[in-house]
């Protein structure tokens, strides 16, 4: 058992930052630039910021560090749900056992095929498998074959690059298997930091048990896991304690392993069909209060990829790119078979963002941000903390934004239609000239292997 989170810290932590100054705030922001991050006392003051001014300088802020780190990069992928099928008693979440309205699925191999299929018909890389949490037999050998299958999925050439999952948490024996699988990063959500919360929302099964999640990235780090994601569900408790208990979850990783969270999540709860309390979330956050989520936790924890997903609207989604967000999803469906074979099969949470890819990159090119569907770090070793001393320090966005261009190059070869494939590579050269002085080694780099991608290579990134 790991002592993270202390509520009786968070909470006086909280009821000191009520009361700040304007120069306070200018302070944590000025030191932010520095791309250390800051503490939790002074996260709490900027998630208490209300002033427009303020707040305008908050979100300049976080736009700075994220270019800093990474560029202009935003990744790209899709969720692939395999089962909605689900031993656990989650009040807010759709896959209850207890809830009988729902049509449920585990799909099988084939189905696996043809979800893949679809998606590498679109253009997508990179998938985030997930699961509800009960498999097909009773054990996770259905997961690591589900993962098998998606690797071994080809079409016209294309195939999918990288899996990261998002499944139950596991033991240090489980996660050994899992590694075997060759995935990316391993993401669990703790829901709600808020101990007394979590007891109320998760009625039965192996999620009613609070620590046992809390401790699962000790567990996974522990067993040689190389990356993991966290976040909490917003709106299930108040978000400035869960923002500070995410962050102290964050802390608590990078100072005991060296490696902070790879990622960290941000979904608002969305209605989901059979949960009534989905429809009435008893403390989601507002339209700007979630803005400045996004933005304290990009200077809190410059290193990670903030994620988004297609829960928010595609308003929210393209002013979010300019707070801090890394990472988003596309053209989702959170169903078994929602892509292909059977679209009735019972979602997850209801979508807001129904744009496909294209759109999506159509939008993303349009805010001047480089679409990305890169995996060279996972492939080529730098991962954990080797990841981390190089995005600590801005250094890696040497290697994500030309590995950005290549992957999104040939998105533009293959998959673009004409209007966005023109202004996709003009992106791509203003971005390039921009970054990367004319005749140095990098710019040459590029330059030839953006010939080379024209020309049919592919799957170039250094």
């Amino acid at each position: 058992m790991y002592m993270i989170i202390d509520d009786e810290k968070l909470q006086r932590t909280l009821e000191k930052a009520a009361s700040h100054t304007d120069a306070e705030v200018t302070d944590i922001l000025n030191k932010a630039k520095k791309l250390k991050g800051i503490s939790l006392e002074e996260a709490a003051v900027l998630l208490n910021i209300t002033d427009d001014t303020l707040l305008q300088k908050l979100f300049d802020t976080a736009k700075f560090i994220k270019e800093e780190i990474y560029g202009n990069r935003i990744v790209l992928f899709a969720p692939l749900y395999i089962s909605n099928i689900c031993n656990n008693e989650c009040v807010y979440c759709a896959f209850r056992r207890s809830n009988t309205k729902l049509k449920r699925h585990a799909s099988t191999r084939d189905e696996i095929h043809q979800e893949v299929t679809e998606l590498l018909k679109q253009g997508h890389k990179r998938i985030l498998m997930v699961a509800g949490e009960a498999y097909p037999g009773g054990g996770l050998q259905y997961v690591y074959d589900s993962i098998k299958a998606i690797y071994e999925t080809t079409w016209n050439g294309q195939n999918i690059r990288r899996v990261n999952v998002n499944i139950a948490p596991l033991t240090p024996e489980e996660f050994a298997e899992l590694k075997k699988c060759g995935i990316g990063t391993f993401q669990v959500f703790q829901e709600t930091y808020h101990k007394e919360t979590y007891q109320k929302l998760h009625l039965a099964g192996a999620k009613a048990d609070y620590q046992f999640r809390l401790d699962v990235m000790d567990r996974a780090l522990q067993a040689g896991m190389n990356d993991v994601g966290i976040g909490p569900l917003l709106g299930l408790y108040d978000y400035k304690y869960e923002i500070l208990a995410t962050l102290e979850h964050a802390f608590h990783l990078d100072r005991t392993y060296g490696v902070g969270p790879h990622t960290i999540s941000v979904p608002r709860i969305e209605p989901a069909e059979g949960s009534d309390f989905s429809l009435h979330p008893p403390h989601l956050p507002s339209d700007t209060d979630f803005k400045k989520i996004v933005a304290v936790l990009r200077l809190a924890v410059p290193y990670t990829g903030i994620i988004m997903s297609t829960r928010e609207s595609p308003a929210m989604r393209n002013a979010c790119l300019e707070l801090g967000v890394s990472q988003i999803s596309a053209a989702s469906r959170v169903n078994p078979g929602g892509y292909s074979y059977d679209k009735q099969n019972g979602s997850q949470f209801t979508l807001t963002d129904d744009r496909s890819l294209a759109e999506v990159i159509d939008a993303v090119v349009d805010a001047k941000h480089m679409p990305s569907f890169c995996t060279g770090c996972y492939r080529l070793g730098r991962v954990g903390k080797d990841f981390m001393d190089m995005a600590k320090p801005g250094l890696i966005k040497k290697h994500c934004l030309p590995n950005a261009m290549f992957t999104f190059a040939e998105y533009l070869e293959d998959f673009a239609p004409a209007p966005l494939k023109a202004k996709g590579y003009a992106l791509i050269e203003s971005t390039a000239k921009e970054a990367f002085a004319e005749g140095s080694a990098i710019r040459k780099m590029i330059d030839d292997n953006l010939a080379k991608i024209k020309s049919g290579k592919r799957d170039l990134y250094f």
